[in-house]
């Protein structure tokens, strides 16, 4: 049977012959217009040869002044190797390296009566400027955030770590695609064995390519059809240089504008940059405050709905005559209230963020008065529901991370439906349902719920409260790390004195 055009034979290996290798390239890349195949003399040992690039993935000036012109025109000893100016020149012998060089923007050379042919660094992907992080925004951090570009992230990240026990693998996923997939850690500091599990993951990923970390997350995370994210994604350099030095992985997808950090706990979701830049009072005020309205903004509507429909005993006599009075002429049942006010509220939501930002801002302003306004004097819902639902939106913004965010948003849902059926009871067991998963889940294998379940206090100086930095001497315990000093006695100088 012939092969597929565009195929390579296993173990198929580079002929010597010039003009054989400039025909299998054409008939690997058949269809391929923008494929250049240009043919030369080496002036400084006299050999014919070619080099091949995609036009629009190669960076021309490079190309013109540190491959060619060296080439063509200086002159040089012919017992010596040819030599050009740029940075990484590398042999191959196999078919499958040259395809994907080529592919991903590399200049290759072949030259008559050689086996090897020559990957040139001539890469000139279009990207854009580094730029302040558009969903991770810092008072007091850095304004620099990751691109599409996986080597300056990595560079990125360096900036932060200058240590030689920053260790990197790469690894190309993809069977089509065949992107390049990064890991970094600290090798003195992190546990093997997360490492280990994070790199068999990766590995063991049979898919035609993977274009964003969401989709490299649903297929390393622990338990992906949990709605509590298990593993985060960050666009800060500087938020995944802190995970790093805590003990923990990062995970660089080439083409996508964020990393992947794990293992990671459930408060790990609620910290920000600014925690560690802001007085430890205020962020632990911050942080506290992120936690409650974590509560408020999964359990506030539900228990409106059972307040309203099963225990309104509770209510105050004249705050009870304002309540009647508000949904005296609404002809819906609390949860229908609620459940059209949410999807109104999810609706507005969608529209900001897939509309242009000005446009975005319009929609979400003006339509959630309008609309608002709108149906309390049509009676179909009541004030204090308007009150409750806009008083829950505020709560869910507060929450930094937008898959736990997300989360949220659906248990709320859940939330309501179990206020609607069985009361104050129904919330209970909703609250114990998610005290129960957080303990049951994991993060490579790192208990999800540390340092609350298993108890460990040592860690709780970076949990619920943000204590002094000069506090923190020790790793997270949750990150199992194998060196767990982080700093020494930085206030040495107080006690002098």
């Amino acid at each position: 049977m012939s092969e597929p055009s565009g195929t390579i034979p296993k173990d198929d290996s580079i002929t010597p012959s010039l003009n054989e290798s400039t025909a299998r390239i054409q008939e690997i890349f058949t269809n391929t217009p923008d494929l250049i195949i240009r043919k030369l003399y080496i002036k400084q040992t006299g050999e014919q040869a070619a080099i091949i690039y995609m036009d629009e993935m190669t960076d021309k000036t490079i190309l013109n002044h540190d491959v060619l012109a060296p080439l063509q025109l200086e002159s040089g000893n012919p017992s010596e190797d040819f030599i050009t100016t740029v940075g990484y020149v590398k042999p191959y012998s196999k078919w499958e390296d040259l395809k994907r060089s080529i592919m991903i923007g590399y200049s290759v050379l072949f030259i008559e009566g050689r086996s090897d042919a020559y990957v040139l660094d001539t890469k000139g992907i279009p990207q854009r400027a580094i730029e302040d992080p558009q969903q991770e925004p810092s008072l007091k951090g850095a304004h620099q955030g990751f691109i599409e570009n996986g080597s300056q992230n990595v560079a990125l990240i360096r900036r932060y770590i200058a240590d030689k026990e920053l260790k990197l693998k790469r690894y190309i996923v993809g069977t089509r695609g065949q992107t390049a997939v990064s890991l970094l850690y600290l090798e003195d500091v992190v546990d093997p064995e997360v490492v280990k599990v994070l790199e068999e993951r990766i590995q063991s990923i049979d898919v035609d390519a993977i274009i964003n970390t969401g989709e490299l997350v649903e297929f390393i995370e622990d338990q992906p059809l949990a709605l509590l994210p298990q593993i985060i994604t960050t666009e800060r350099p500087d938020a995944a240089a802190s995970q790093i030095l805590q003990g923990r992985c990062v995970v660089v997808v080439d083409g996508s504008p964020s990393v992947v950090v794990a293992p990671v706990t459930f408060m790990s979701f609620f910290q920000t940059v600014d925690d560690y830049s802001s007085r430890w009072s205020i962020s632990s005020f911050l942080r506290s405050l992120r936690i409650f309205a974590f509560f408020v903004a999964i359990f506030l509507p539900g228990f409106f709905i059972s307040v309203i429909s099963f225990h309104y005993e509770i209510i105050p006599m004249k705050l009870l005559l304002t309540l009647g009075e508000s949904r005296g002429q609404v002809p819906f049942p609390p949860f229908v209230e609620a459940i059209i006010m949410e999807l109104t509220l999810e609706m507005l939501r969608e529209a900001g963020v897939r509309l242009p930002a000005p446009i975005g801002q319009t929609v979400g302003i003006v339509g959630g008065i309008v609309i608002g306004q709108a149906v309390v004097q049509a009676g179909l819902i009541s004030n204090v529901m308007v009150i409750v639902v806009a008083f829950t939106a505020i709560s869910s913004f507060i929450i930094p991370n937008q898959d736990m965010a997300a989360a949220v948003r659906l248990m709320r849902f859940m939330m309501m439906v179990f206020a609607t059926w069985f009361g104050f009871i129904g919330l209970v067991v909703g609250l114990m349902t998610i005290i129960g998963r957080l303990i049951t889940l994991n993060s490579l294998n790192t208990s999800y719920s540390t340092p609350i379940a298993p108890f460990r206090p040592v860690d709780w100086k970076d949990t619920l409260l943000r204590l002094p930095l000069w506090m923190m001497n020790t790793r997270p315990i949750s990150t199992q790390s194998r060196q767990t000093r982080r700093q020494g006695n930085s206030r040495e100088w107080k006690e002098k004195n």
